[in-house]
């Protein structure tokens, strides 16, 4: 939660990002970037463990067992959203409504009020629709893995997140594209999170 004022927010690094945003109302913020398109180059040996980290389904496992040359030449966009509490507003639900972003992972309860053993259900949508039997993975502060579940047909999944700090839930939706400079496109959504001690 932060207070009526100012919220900064700074990565350091490399990439580093600044952003400053005032806050003068009560009420639940979200917060999204637009990013461009990045382009990136994966080696034969390396395209199995990203298809095993981002739990791609078989249909893309078999494009790639499949594709001759063996080369994966990638274009993505990174989908990345957060939410903010802004003093202690009454009725706010606009952390339910979907923001318009190609690839996106809206939660069902107020992500700001979470605390560690709680259940957080989300939707995930493509294109505004919602997508079914789409991996969706969360990982907590510190930890490598995570956790990597299904959505259900209406593009609906249900997480436990077992103890307080940071956490993130993310996934990749990859798929071949008609472009002559790359050989597959994909969209990255996340939505990261401060959860509570009890």
């Amino acid at each position: 939660m932060v207070d009526s004022g100012s919220l900064w927010c700074r990565a350091d690094g490399a990439n580093s990002l600044l952003f400053k945003s005032e806050l003068p109302e009560t009420g639940i913020a979200t917060f999204w970037v637009k990013l461009p398109p990045r382009a990136i180059e994966l080696k034969p040996a390396e395209v199995q463990e990203y298809l095993d980290e981002i739990d791609a389904p078989a249909s893309l496992r078999r494009q790639w067992a499949e594709m001759e040359p063996k080369r994966w030449r990638e274009v993505y966009t990174k989908h990345p959203k957060t939410f903010v509490r802004v003093g202690n507003p009454k009725a706010d639900r606009s952390w339910a409504e979907p923001v318009g972003m190609a690839l996106e992972i809206v939660p069902e309860k107020d992500p700001t009020i979470l605390r560690d053993g709680d259940e957080l259900s989300v939707r995930v949508l493509k294109n505004g629709a919602p997508y079914g039997a789409f991996s969706l993975n969360t990982l907590a502060a510190g930890e490598t893995k995570g956790e990597t579940k299904k959505t259900d047909p209406a593009g609906r999944v249900t997480f436990r997140l077992n103890k307080a700090g940071a956490w993130l839930l993310r996934g990749t939706d990859v798929r071949k594209s008609t472009k002559t400079d790359a050989d597959w496109e994909s969209d990255f959504a996340t939505v990261t999170l401060e959860v509570k001690s009890k």
